[in-house]
């Protein structure tokens, strides 16, 4: 990966500071608000056409169940070292008790995650197959979710534990996925911590008065209304974005573009650390996110907590599915970018 020569400069010069932090990482305290996913992947071989149907029969070989949406956030702060309070909704069903079980496994408080006996937990249920000798491909996805909002009751019952551990944290993270967690009621609650991070898919202007925002480039342009198609309406989309949303900063995610990062009228650009390793960008978001969170927690500088987000993303982009990273992968790939190895 060549990066220009001015950015190298920068980033070495940052190289101390970075690890400095990274080192610092188990001294945070998070709280995640969101939307939390299961993603489950079943896998089987094709053993033949049924009788009854033109589909394929798989024979069952493994599932695997980890976590999506807004608990993938979750789970990347944790596994970055952070200790992390969890609030959401789960439903009275087996996924439920799953993810919590994941949860606590990685050390996660979940006191916070209020179970919801009107709906279910959301469940994304890959299914592969493969033939003998063949990769294995996905056939079909299955969904659980509902469409319904939680009781109001729920609703203030999970504000209120915001509110109650707000003080306990250095941080809140808004992960909305659009499933039904962040209410106003809950956004307010949310909305009284000194430093909140949101990444959330629509209708920024809901979440006014945030820290930080993380859109991805389609969210960007969702929101403002037009096409980002060079600097000169990059540049006016940060500052309309900034209006809109009355935020510190605004980090817009642009792929293999980067990452812009507006403060106070300036304009910051940060390039793709990895371009060519790319499997699956899904979940990267919230990677970024967890990193670029804990960097501001232990100090960093905008910029400098952009580019540990940045980091952290092009690592797990490189692995199918959600996945996380750890400080010492962290610290190796930017040893590598300095070709320090």
């Amino acid at each position: 990966m060549i990066l220009d020569a001015s950015f190298l400069a920068e980033l070495n010069a940052s190289m101390d500071s970075l690890c400095e932090r990274m080192n610092r990482f188990s001294q945070v305290k998070v709280l995640v608000v969101g939307d939390l996913t299961l993603d489950e992947f079943l896998t089987g071989q094709v053993e033949r056409l049924s009788r009854e149907a033109p589909v394929l029969i798989l024979r069952h070989e493994n599932t695997r169940q980890i976590p999506g949406g807004g608990a993938n956030a979750v789970y990347n702060l944790a596994k970055l070292g952070a200790s992390v309070k969890v609030a959401g909704f789960v439903g009275k069903d087996d996924q439920g008790i799953a993810l919590c079980g994941i949860f606590e496994q990685a050390g996660i408080d979940i006191k916070g995650i209020l179970i919801d006996p009107d709906r279910p937990t959301v469940t994304k249920t890959r299914i592969s197959g493969h033939a003998r000798q063949s990769v294995t491909q996905q056939i079909v996805r299955v969904d659980r979710k509902s469409d319904e909002l939680p009781d109001i009751e729920l609703q203030l019952k999970l504000a209120e534990y915001i509110r109650e551990n707000i003080d306990s944290v250095d941080a809140v993270v808004c992960s909305d996925y659009g499933d039904g967690v962040l209410t106003q009621t809950v956004i307010e609650a949310a909305l009284k911590s000194p430093l909140t991070i949101v990444d959330t898919q629509k209708d920024l202007h809901r979440f006014a008065g945030a820290t930080l925002f993380t859109p991805n480039l389609p969210e960007a342009e969702k929101a403002v209304g037009y096409s980002i198609q060079n600097s000169q309406t990059l540049q006016q989309a940060g500052q309309d974005l900034l209006t809109l949303t009355q935020a510190q900063a605004m980090l817009i995610t642009r792929g293999e573009e980067g990452m812009s990062l507006f403060e106070k009228g300036q304009l910051l650009q940060i390039p793709a650390f990895n371009r060519t390793d790319v499997f699956d960008v899904t979940g990267a978001g919230d990677t970024v996110v967890a990193a670029l969170t804990l960097g501001l927690c232990t100090g960093s500088s905008l910029w400098e907590a952009s580019v540990l987000g940045n980091l952290a993303a092009s690592l797990v982009v490189r692995q199918f599915g959600t996945a996380t990273t750890t400080i010492e992968e962290m610290k190796e790939a930017l040893r590598s970018l300095l070709n320090l190895e």
